[in-house]
């Protein structure tokens, strides 16, 4: 029996030892693979400098209309100024795609697409009934609100004259 026990002891090491380097080895992928919350609260000097050069990017896209003809000749064609307006807005966006809140909002469309491939979408059938259902619901519910605003309006009729 004693020899069984030990047997069993040794099992249970074994088994801590391999689970314990499981775990350690998913908290080195857990810190490789950091969430979007994560990466979007760290910041730095570059990430202040990339949204200050994002947001004068799209105030010039919102002044080129009105102050870019006056001191540029071919601006007065509209198809430059729109040119002008979506490049800048191009580069607005770049800007903001290389701060760490654009990246994590990468991060967060990936995981999204992950999320949407777990979907079990209903089928055909399913749809149609579920649709049924609803419009009969709303039926029911458009009659009852009818009815109390009938009855509300005679109430009230009662008492005004």
């Amino acid at each position: 029996m004693s020899n069984n026990q030990d047997n069993l002891e040794n099992k249970l090491s074994d088994a801590k030892a391999v689970g314990g380097g499981m775990l350690s080895k998913d908290k080195h992928i857990s810190a490789v693979n950091t969430s979007a919350v994560e990466v979007a609260k760290t910041g730095s000097i570059k990430d202040l400098m990339l949204w200050l050069l994002a947001a004068v990017f799209l105030i010039g896209a919102t002044l080129v209309n009105q102050y870019l003809p006056g001191y540029w000749q071919p601006a007065n064609d509209v198809w430059v100024r729109i040119g002008i307006i979506v490049a800048l807005i191009v580069f607005a966006v770049i800007c903001l795609a290389l701060t760490n809140q654009g990246r994590a909002f990468k991060i967060l469309l990936k995981d999204a697409g992950v999320e949407l491939r777990r979907v079990t979408w209903p089928s055909k059938d399913e749809t149609v009934q579920y649709t049924w259902q609803v419009i009969v619901v709303i039926a029911i519910v458009g009659v009852f609100i009818w009815l109390l605003d009938n009855f509300f309006n005679w109430f009230v009729g009662i008492f005004i004259g």
